[in-house]
């Protein structure tokens, strides 16, 4: 539950809405009908941890998916070779391996930039779920 507050009419200093008077001054508070933000925060909210890599997994695996970048991005080390073996070896297969992999990692890509921050970091990150 988030906190509301209320800034003093009189010397403007940030209150919860708890106070009934200035903890600075003692002037009466108003009563604020909507939750306002702490000062300094400006609504800005953090993210977890292992949620920056989300933006450059999702952007490598669509532009550099079939190389398994995006998979060297997130530490998945044996994926990742996995991927790049499996692209380079299909060049000589007329390029069809090749062609399905750069598919699953434009997939990989796309599947990583739509879930949320939370949800990435608890599917890629914690639960280290490699593929799809």
């Amino acid at each position: 539950m988030a906190t509301n507050y209320v800034f003093c009419p009189n010397c403007h200093t940030q209150n919860t809405n708890l106070n009934a008077a200035c903890i600075r001054c003692g002037a009466m508070l108003p009563i604020s009908p909507m939750p306002m933000q702490p000062a300094g925060n400006y609504g800005m909210t953090m993210k977890p941890p292992g949620a920056d890599k989300k933006i450059a997994a999702g952007i490598c695996g669509i532009v550099l998916g079939g190389l398994g970048i995006h998979k060297f991005v997130l530490g998945y080390t044996n994926e990742g070779v996995i991927m790049l073996a499996i692209y380079l070896v299909g060049m000589f297969f007329c390029g069809i391996p090749s062609l399905a992999i750069a598919i699953i990692g434009i997939i990989e890509g796309i599947t990583y930039l739509t879930k949320s921050d939370e949800e990435f970091v608890m599917t890629y990150i914690h639960n280290k779920k490699s593929w799809f």
